[in-house]
């Protein structure tokens, strides 16, 4: 499923090339074929996204509501494009501003809807605060962490805690925090949950403009690769590395199935709590990590 900062991006797209333009919007598929109609020949006026969801502000106060959920995508293209086929949502095509025409095409969405102004911040004020957004609000994460007797690891899956993060986020911060998963929110308490959000912001941050998640430091990814353009096996410090050693003390990454998707975790560095918050070093797009100290190798 596509994180916080995937669809971010998708959001930076419309505003880029199709913000201002009169659209014609069409269901090939037929299943969006009413909330067409209310959209097309209409300008496209905002993008913005919440967490996994994003919002495509029209003329009139309506707004399209669009959660990919697993299996969504969306294809961009200019000139012509390609002749409908298979489950094609929606399709919108717009003059484009060198008038060479642009289009974005959706297929397999969990929703998409056509919304009012009111019920688009409904939708939204049932979502936790997004790290990406600037009326993003740290105290409010942390106060429904701190209350929670939920795991942590659980908790950073619900989108009603904080909106964005994903399989990959959850178990990258949680390691970088040298935070056990299974601790109950608490018992991390809001200081630990504010130095969560913290690292989270950076990493997302990273993540828009990477177009990817990587969140481990140069010097803990393999020597002669630790410049240039970061490999798919270097970027992640457990996530799926399952029975591969960590990269910090050497022991065995585990998983375990947590809220319907696997999670992982290294049993030593993830042990506890940490004495104190991570503190972030400014500039570094990955810095929790280098807070605590390493553990004793293993093996």
């Amino acid at each position: 499923m596509p994180e916080g900062h995937s669809v971010r991006r998708l959001a930076d797209v419309f505003r880029r090339d199709f913000r201002g333009q009169v659209l014609a919007v069409s269901s090939p598929q037929g299943r969006f074929a009413d909330g067409a109609a209310l959209l097309d020949g209409t300008a496209l006026l905002r993008a913005e996204a919440h967490g996994k969801q994003m919002f495509l502000g029209f003329e009139g106060g309506r707004w399209m509501r669009v959660h990919l959920g697993l299996y969504g995508k969306w294809a961009f293209g200019t000139g012509e494009p390609p002749e409908p086929r298979g489950a094609l949502r929606v399709r919108l095509r717009g003059a484009g501003a060198d008038g060479g025409g642009v289009w974005a095409d959706l297929r397999g969405p969990t929703a998409c809807e056509v919304i009012t102004t009111a019920e688009k911040e409904e939708a939204r004020s049932r979502l936790g605060p997004d790290p990406l957004r600037r009326d993003g609000d740290p105290e409010v994460f942390a106060a429904r962490v701190a209350r929670s007797r939920t795991s942590v690891a659980a908790l950073l899956m619900d989108q009603a805690v904080v909106a964005g993060v994903g399989n990959v986020y959850r178990a990258e911060a949680l390691f970088r925090a040298r935070t056990d998963p299974f601790a109950p929110g608490v018992e991390v308490g809001r200081e630990r949950a504010l130095a969560l959000w913290e690292d989270l912001v950076v990493l997302l941050r990273d993540g828009v403009r990477r177009g990817s998640i990587v969140t481990t430091l140069p010097a803990d990814r393999p020597e002669g690769r630790r410049r240039g353009r970061v490999r798919r096996e270097d970027a992640h410090y457990v996530y799926r590395r399952d029975g591969l050693p960590c990269r910090v003390c050497g022991t065995t990454v585990l998983t375990r199935e947590l809220v319907g998707r696997n999670l992982y975790w290294c049993p030593v560095c993830q042990s506890g709590l940490p004495d104190l918050p991570p503190v972030l070093a400014e500039g570094e797009p990955v810095a929790a990590a280098r807070v605590a100290a390493r553990p004793a190798s293993s093996g």
